[in-house]
Formats: structure tokens, sequence, C-alpha cells
């Protein structure tokens, strides 16, 4: 019987800058998407898809992120003499049990594989996930739920993927693509962006990883120099060469970049409009706005 994968890495120790100045003070995994973070989606994912640990790897002092994932009992203590039943619930998701949530810090910031590589004392020697808290996915069944039991077939690493329009091909990159086998893909390798004319596919990894020891064994060897990068798609490329042992999952529901402002506003009217309390009204705004011409007199 295969291991089950029981640990999530959750690399966010970005600078944000694309969404300065707020993120000058405020972390970009803590912009709220309607009323909770982006970080709360993607724990809430994890720990859908039975995710016991989580690993958060930061950058200089991030203490707006464990305060988070702290207990308040001021904010407790006042809620409940308001009576306040429906808040004081929402506030049990953001309270963690000691043992359960773990803080990395990446002194320097030298990529995505380094991030990963900073969490290997705490991952040991076993298959782990990795989520980008910024690559939001709504689905009816959490996406890493559907890649760990896609996994459990598989085996190996296995990172989630979408089809994109050509000229929407991600900076992230894209597969090359060895079978297609609809929901799951073998690949022989990850490619970065060139050009989207040179692609040799438009199936685009997002942010969603399920990976082998070998991999952060990879990550760890790969640490930089100054000025370098350790790339965490080198070390799958290395998988797919030497253990071939490297898929794609297609999974189902919706996907938001909320690394762009573009993609964080679309998130919002997407997230607020499945919101029964605030469907109608909000509709009827964006409906009428739209309608104006982008504007309100």
């Amino acid at each position: 019987m295969r291991k089950r994968v029981t640990k999530a890495i959750f690399p966010v120790a970005g600078l944000g800058a694309r969404f300065l100045p707020a993120t000058k003070a405020i972390p970009k995994e803590i912009l709220p998407l309607v009323d909770r973070p982006l970080i709360q989606y993607a724990v809430d994912e994890a720990q859908a898809a039975g995710i016991k640990e989580l690993i958060f790897v930061t950058a200089g002092s991030n203490s707006v992120l464990e305060d988070y994932f702290d207990n308040d009992p001021e904010l407790v203590n006042a809620l409940r003499k308001k009576g306040s039943a429906d808040l004081l619930a929402d506030l049990r998701q953001t309270d963690m049990e000691s043992g359960i949530v773990a803080f990395v810090r990446q002194r320097e910031l030298w990529g995505l594989g380094h991030a990963v590589a900073c969490a290997q004392q705490l991952i040991a020697n076993e298959s782990f996930a990795v989520l980008l808290p910024d690559d939001v996915i709504d689905a009816d069944k959490p996406c890493l739920k559907q890649m760990i039991e896609a996994w459990t077939e598989t085996g190996g690493n296995m990172v989630g993927v979408m089809d994109v329009p050509r000229d929407q091909i991600p900076a992230l990159g894209v597969l090359d693509i060895k079978e297609d086998m609809n929901r799951l893909v073998s690949v022989r390798g990850l490619v970065k962006k060139t050009d989207a004319a040179d692609e040799p596919s438009c199936t685009a990894v997002i942010g969603r990883y399920i990976l082998t020891p070998s991999v952060m064994g990879s990550l760890v060897i790969g640490t930089p120099s100054v000025g370098a990068e350790t790339q965490l798609h080198d070390a799958i490329n290395a998988a797919a060469v030497q253990e071939n042992n490297v898929y794609g999952y297609r999974f189902e529901g919706n996907h938001y970049d909320c690394s762009s402002k573009a993609g964080y506003l679309e998130a919002i009217v997407a997230f607020a409009l499945k919101r029964p309390e605030f469907r109608d009204r909000f509709g009827a705004y964006l409906e009428a706005t739209v309608k104006h011409g982008g504007g309100m007199s």
C-alpha cells in the first residue's frame, strides 16, 4: 500500500511586488478574497486532502501570518460576549493545534526550488505536497484531493495542470507530453516559457505539486550561490529523465491567478457571486456598472 501524503509546503517568502504598496505592510498571502485571506483557501484545500502538517516558508519577519494562525483569546472572549456564534465558527478555522503548523525562514530569496528545499529537515524521506497560495482553485472536490487520489495509483511526481490558449501560456511553463491519458498525462519534462510558437504543448503548470524525496534531494544539492536561483522545475525534470515518474493532472475546477491584479480581481468577483448573501446585490451592481460603461453616476 502506498504511503499517504501528509505534509504540505506553502512557499510564502515572495515580496509581493505586484501588489505594492499594499504588500509593504501586509504579506500577499494575507490579502483578502472576500473575507478570508488567500492562504486560508490553500490551507483548507490541503486539509481537505488529508494533509496533517503545514509548513510555511517565510522571509524576514512575517508575524502577521503567525498571528493569523494563532489563538486570540481576547478576540474569542469578545465575540462570545456579543453572542457572535457565526463569527466564532469562522474564527475556529484559523486556530491550529500545536504541532500542525511550522514556520521555516528562507533567508535569501533564491527561487521557488530553494524555498521548498528550506523545509527539507521537516519532510524527511517521504513524498510531500507544495501549494502556491496565489493559485486559487475553486472546485467541488479540492484540487489537491483530486491529485492525491490519482497519485495513489501512479506514485512518483505529479503537477497540477490546465489547458490554456497558446497566447496565454504562463511564465511557469508547460508540459512536454509523452502520453496523454485525458485527466492524467505522462510527461518527458516541464518546459519554461520561451516563445509561444515553440512550446511543446498548451498544457500549463499551476501551483500544485506532489513530489518525491528524490526531488527534494536534488533541490538541496542544487542550493545556489549568491545571485542564482534553484529552480523547482529543474529538479522535477531530473526525476523525469532518471526515474520516468513525472505526471501532469488536469484538475476539475476554476483557476484564478491571484499573483496578478487582474486575476485577483476576477477571483474576488467569482467568489463574491458564489455567496448567497452577496449574489443578488453584488450581481445587480456589476450588471449596472457594465451597462453604464464601467462607471456609476
